[in-house]
């Protein structure tokens, strides 16, 4: 019966474009392809890109979690990125412990293989402070299935014959106790010691004004595409540019970037006319 009443009550909330148990029917597909000329054309690669999880019963539940992964292995990417925000549900949840959604984030299938950054909300609410909890659960429940979280280092990948820069951003919201943000651009980049292109992750896309020209594309979360919006506009967005990178493929003097809408909820269990969504990017040649 309860599961009968929680249907009825999703198809309800479905017809007016609004989202609380999170189902992978509900799942979005965002595609793009865009032309950037710091990206070998030759070097074709398909990115599926997931973010802000929110994992929390009975919102974001496990079963919602398996459909998920299967839409994206269904997707045939050649790498998987997760771009943070895992943990720490919406209100009126329960949380779910990161080794049970780890363990099955560790089915996401991609020949390049599935790499992570973190977002604010997994740092612990209390000033966001990496120093007081420095292997956080999300951290080490990734690492312990296999899946390569990057915090402010970088990854030179093979692929068809060149090869690319993976870089990963420390989180820009989690600072230490001297007020340091734990983001590290310069540092980060500091480790990419030759002329193949770069792929940034950064869980916000606050960086992207900071980012150099040395890299090609920079994926972003964060913003939930503002969660809900009224008449096709986003009244809170938790950024200190407004809407300027609420969503899409943005470019600005001549530099990529794609901000995803994520998945879960933050705050509230509700998404309003910003329905969940799997990103999927493919560069170079299309296959």
């Amino acid at each position: 019966m309860r599961r009968l009443a929680k249907s009825a009550l999703r198809r309800s909330l479905d017809v007016l474009g609004a989202q609380s148990f999170i189902h992978p029917d509900q799942v979005r597909i965002a595609r793009y392809t865009p032309a950037i000329p710091a990206w070998p054309a030759a070097l074709s690669l398909r990115i599926v890109m997931l973010s802000d999880f929110h994992f929390a019963e009975p919102w974001v539940n496990m079963e919602a979690l398996e459909g998920i992964v299967a839409k994206a292995n269904a997707l045939a990417p050649d790498i998987v990125l997760l771009l943070g925000d895992f943990e720490e549900g919406p209100r009126f949840s329960r949380p779910i412990a990161a080794r049970d959604w780890a363990a099955r984030l560790a089915h996401l299938q991609a020949p390049l293989g599935t790499f992570a950054v973190l977002g604010n909300h997994d740092y612990p609410r209390l000033g966001r402070n990496p120093a007081a909890v420095p292997h956080p659960p999300a951290l080490v429940a990734l690492i312990e299935a296999g899946v390569d979280v990057l915090v402010n280092r970088a990854r030179r990948l093979s692929w068809r014959n060149a090869a690319f820069w993976l870089a990963g951003l420390g989180d820009q919201i989690a600072q230490f106790p001297d007020g340091r943000r734990l983001a590290d651009l310069s540092g980060t980049l500091a480790a990419v010691t030759d002329n193949a292109p770069v792929i940034l992750m950064a869980h916000e896309p606050e960086i992207f004004p900071s980012v150099p020209r040395r890299v090609a594309l920079t994926l972003s979360g964060h913003l939930h595409r503002g969660q809900i919006r009224l008449f096709g506009h986003a009244p809170i967005v938790p950024s200190g540019f407004g809407q300027r990178f609420l969503h899409g493929h943005i470019v600005e003097n001549g530099q990529h970037l794609v901000v995803g809408a994520g998945l879960g909820h933050s705050g509230i269990p509700l998404r309003f006319q910003a329905p969940p969504e799997l990103v999927v990017i493919e560069l170079g040649e299309t296959r």
